[in-house]
């Protein structure tokens, strides 16, 4: 409805997300496009990209297409893009995981394996209260939507291989929660070797119950932020999203 916001650091999420609420039409994102990213490649010698999951945006593609051009007019330089096959916490988690490779100081080559493998077995879950996008955007019938919100359902949502799927389903956001939880502590991994991101769109407190409700699992670390223009267009307002 004429409101348009650039997803940087200067965004006012509260704002946009009012504005979002208020407005009966759905909400439309768009992609960096390549020549957004070919600016910020000219900048270093090594250049690692992390993007949100290539099966919900052409963000990834858009990289792609950018190094391609750079690269073939600076063949020497290194540019590597990373699908990380999950969305606001999981780019997070995975941006630290570069980081940790460069500060044991691997090469590029040694550095994109890791990654990937850190990608690979990432888990990502997340919890929407409010299905009014998804509805706005014709991902789930307004029938459906009408049911579910009558029978206070609130879906549990995963990624597998980049794409939403449903994990499990519960009455009321507590249910949800404790069955988020029950499916982490259930996920077969080394909780003690992963650090749990959890990101939140205005619902802090349901962030610090989870990670209260979780600190059981002993984490190596558990971090919480706020999501920011992209992710709260995704979970809606007092959605959660978590990674590990």
């Amino acid at each position: 409805d004429d409101h348009s916001y650039i997803d940087d650091e200067n965004i006012d999420v509260a704002e946009m997300t009012k504005n979002m609420l208020a407005s009966p039409n759905p909400v439309k994102t768009s992609c960096p496009s390549p020549g957004d990213f070919v600016a910020q490649y000219e900048g270093g010698k090594n250049v690692f990209v992390v993007t949100i999951s290539s099966q919900l945006s052409g963000t990834y593609n858009s990289a792609i297409l950018a190094k391609d051009m750079v690269m073939e007019n600076i063949p020497e330089k290194f540019i590597h893009v990373f699908n990380s096959k999950s969305a606001s916490v999981g780019e997070t988690l995975t941006a630290f995981k570069i980081k940790q490779c460069i500060d044991e100081k691997l090469s590029n080559s040694q550095i994109v394996e890791k990654v990937e493998h850190f990608i690979n077995n990432m888990k990502t879950f997340f919890i929407s209260d409010d299905l009014s996008n998804l509805i706005k955007n014709g991902r789930i019938s307004k029938t459906k939507g009408l049911i579910i919100s009558a029978l206070n359902i609130v879906p549990v949502m995963g990624a597998e291989e980049g794409n939403i799927v449903l994990i499990d389903k519960a009455r009321g956001s507590k249910r949800a929660f404790k069955k988020l939880a029950q499916i982490i502590s259930e996920s077969g991994v080394n909780f003690e070797e992963r650090v749990l991101a959890i990101s939140h769109a205005d619902a802090l407190q349901k962030a610090l119950d989870l990670k209260e409700e979780l600190k059981k699992l002993n984490f190596k670390d558990i971090i919480i932020v706020q999501t920011k223009g992209l992710s709260t267009a995704y979970v809606n307002d007092g959605g959660v999203i978590v990674s590990f």
